[in-house]
């Protein structure tokens, strides 16, 4: 259930919506808003006139950038990214593309001379080209099926590209003469994941680049129901070429059907270009093996390591190898904390990593042989993607509960960060934000709790207003400083709630004890600690303790459901997205089945299992017959991580007992909420049913 790094997110999920979106260039273009907002508020309507910045690629000479951003368009309900050019300083931007087309993943080749990119002008995502002043377009591919991510060799002599691939035999293949039957046979698990049914898998290819032209290409899975990169959200961060091009690294989880079910084993491999064979370096590893990154001068490979099969919120540590010796070295073994994403320096011997800590990314240095992790920057905020540029400077991508995604240059010795891209400014100078304030709260086992508490804007504090608990998901996803376009703390503190979003047991950021408490005892302690945060804050004389709410999506939406059957009269509306209410039917419906196996404790058949059976005995729907508050129910029908009859359950009963509920249903979403007008109509009815309970 848990993702760690949003910006992978939006490379990959968000890719796919603008793909379904955007198939022909008839449609108008959709560039920057540039709303008047005349009270100061934040609405649902000026949220998705945001610009949202995708990936950014430095150039070779540490002077330029090229970045994505996508403009949204609530009338034609739909997303269109262009890209952008600046000098690293921030000076000199300008767009280079102007088109109704998706243009995404850019890269500098050529020596800086030429920027590659992908675009669906052609009718299929393909690898275009352009000079840096965004002339001499041309398209470079021409891959049946559309290319999903790309990468050349240091030398281009030499390229990477992925893509759907089919390995399942179609309807018509089975039988000949049904060539208009819908139906596909299964016989194994993993028929379908995250929003898809499952005909194939993405897979890697190399081939020849030479004059431009794209020749040989090689399929490194063929004739294999193998995935590489992972999905949904691995992308071309999960691949990497060897400085002298002769090796390259991809991540793959070479399982299939029921056992990709039930493991997270990926691994690393080497694929050598002159021989052709293929090397495991992470085999003795059973958990996650990825995102691998060579040293500067091709000594050491790095990557992101986590030890336990089936546990996917297990602790990513980075490891290294020395590639002449084998030896390797686990460098973050003194940290306490996750390795989100890292970056090499220069020196080969030390990283850049992004680690979460105490509801805030940040960026840190550790060094390979000291294993010493020092911080680098600090401040209220996340930080995501991490590159080199001149001048001691790093560039990164930051974000806050206050201010959408923008991206910075980080002065690598004092860690001071200037703002580079600016392109929410305008709308940003317009808005009123809530304060964000930091509160540790004792916990009813004595712990000290991160609770963040965020207040209308021009907060009045002799008034008395409504309050939400936010019951984060995951269950192992921090809350932290992000922007979100689905949990918008500021929209909702904009509607005159107090927001109150406590990092519950069973988050990272506070060691692993505290992030390990929740798998097994989902119904537990965690539970405890939501109550223990609203509980503190309603005592507060400008909070209504009359008037609270609970919201949360996904695990959030489990702890909605549950809380609804043990709140004691706390609350007086709830609402659940994608939330799951009976955890045995919901073993028996989701796909990743490690994920159930090791966070749920096990199937429901297994009487002997105490762990499970707690489970299973505490499961939401168990208590429906205390369900006495007003509920709503979102879902997309599209969700298969957590099927949307789980929501519907929820809705039936609560109608069936009397009980004041409203359902809003998506038939083209899957676990999020992407088209922009779906988005709004969530906002809209959200804010609806909180006043109409709360106020």
């Amino acid at each position: 259930m848990k993702k760690i790094f949003m910006t992978i997110l939006a490379a990959g999920t968000l890719l796919s919506c603008n793909e379904a979106l955007q198939k022909n260039g008839n449609a108008p273009i959709i560039g920057r808003s540039n709303p008047i907002i005349e009270n100061g508020l934040l609405t649902p309507e000026i949220l998705n006139s945001f610009a949202r910045i995708g990936a950014v690629a430095v150039s070779p000479n540490g002077t330029q950038l090229v970045y994505q951003v996508q403009f949204v368009s609530i009338e034609h309900n739909r997303m269109n990214p262009e890209l952008f050019i600046m000098s690293t300083d921030g000076s000199n931007k300008r767009q280079l593309t102007h088109t109704t087309f998706s243009e995404s993943s850019p890269q500098w080749i050529n020596g800086g001379n030429k920027i590659a990119f992908l675009s669906n002008e052609s009718g299929s995502s393909q690898i275009w080209e352009m000079n840096p002043d965004g002339s001499g377009k041309r398209q470079v591919s021409d891959i049946e099926g559309g290319i999903r991510g790309f990468q050349f060799s240091p030398d281009e002599t030499k390229l990477l590209f992925f893509r759907h691939v089919r390995t399942k035999q179609s309807t018509a293949e089975r039988h000949s003469d049904l060539a208009n039957a819908t139906g596909f046979v299964v016989e194994d698990l993993m028929y379908r994941h995250w929003d898809h049914w499952v005909t194939g898998a993405m897979q890697p290819f190399v081939a020849d680049f030479s004059n431009g032209k794209i020749s040989n290409a090689k399929n490194l899975l063929e004739s294999t129901p193998y995935q590489s990169p992972l999905t949904p959200f691995g992308g071309i961060d999960q691949f990497a070429w060897s400085p002298d091009s002769r090796t390259l690294a991809y991540t793959a989880k070479k399982l299939s059907g029921k056992a990709y079910a039930v493991s997270t084993n990926s691994d690393i491999y080497f694929y050598d270009m002159a021989t052709g064979q293929v090397r495991n370096i992470s085999e003795e590893n059973k958990g996650y093996d990825k995102n691998p990154q060579f040293s500067p001068n091709g000594q050491f490979i790095a990557w992101q390591s986590q030890e336990r099969d089936g546990y996917e919120s297990d602790k990513s540590r980075l490891f290294t190898m020395n590639i002449a010796t084998g030896e390797k070295n686990y460098v973050t073994e003194n940290w306490d904390h996750n390795t989100d994403a890292f970056l090499w320096n220069t020196d080969n011997n030390s990283f850049y990593i992004l680690s979460s800590v105490a509801g805030t990314i940040q960026i840190y240095s550790v060094d390979m042989t000291e294993r010493k992790v020092e911080q680098l920057t600090e401040g209220r905020h996340n930080f995501g993607s991490l590159a080199h540029a001149g001048n001691n400077t790093l560039i990164a991508t930051r974000a806050s509960m206050s201010k959408p995604t923008e991206i910075f240059a980080i002065n690598r010795t004092s860690g001071e960060a200037t703002e580079l891209s600016f392109e929410n400014k305008d709308i940003l100078a317009q808005l009123r934000m809530g304060k964000v304030e930091e509160r540790w709260i004792t916990t009813t086992d004595g712990q000290q709790m991160l609770t963040w508490v965020i207040y209308p804007p021009d907060f009045d504090p002799t008034k008395q207003y409504p309050a939400l608990l936010f019951c984060g998901g995951g269950p192992q996803n921090m809350i932290g400083q992000s922007w979100s376009y689905r949990w918008n703390f500021q929209l909702m503190a904009a509607n005159g709630y107090i927001v109150v979003a406590p990092n519950r047991r069973g988050l990272p950021g506070f060691g692993m004890k505290w992030l390990e408490q929740i798998s097994g005892d989902w119904t537990g302690q965690n539970m405890l600690d939501y109550l223990s945060a609203i509980d503190t804050i309603s005592k507060e004389p400008f909070v209504n303790e009359n008037r609270l709410g609970a919201t949360g999506a996904s695990y959030g939406g489990f702890s909605v459901f549950y809380l609804a059957g043990h709140h004691e009269g706390r609350f007086s509306a709830f609402l659940s997205h994608a939330g799951f209410l009976n955890t045995e039917s919901f073993y028996l419906e989701t796909e990743e089945m490690f994920f159930a196996n090791w966070d749920i404790g096990g199937a429901p058949w297994d009487r002997s299992n105490a762990v499970a059976q707690r489970t299973y005995a505490n499961s939401p729907h168990r208590f429906i017959d205390r369900w006495d508050t007003p509920i709503m129910v979102t879902h997309g029908v599209l969700d298969y991580r957590v099927l949307y009859t789980q929501s519907m359950m929820a809705f039936n009963a609560a109608q069936l007992r009397g009980i004041p509920s409203r359902m809003l249903i998506y038939p083209d979403e899957n676990h999020w909420i992407l088209r922009p007008q779906n988005s709004v109509l969530f906002h809209r009815e959200f804010a609806k049913w909180f006043d109409e309970w709360l106020k």
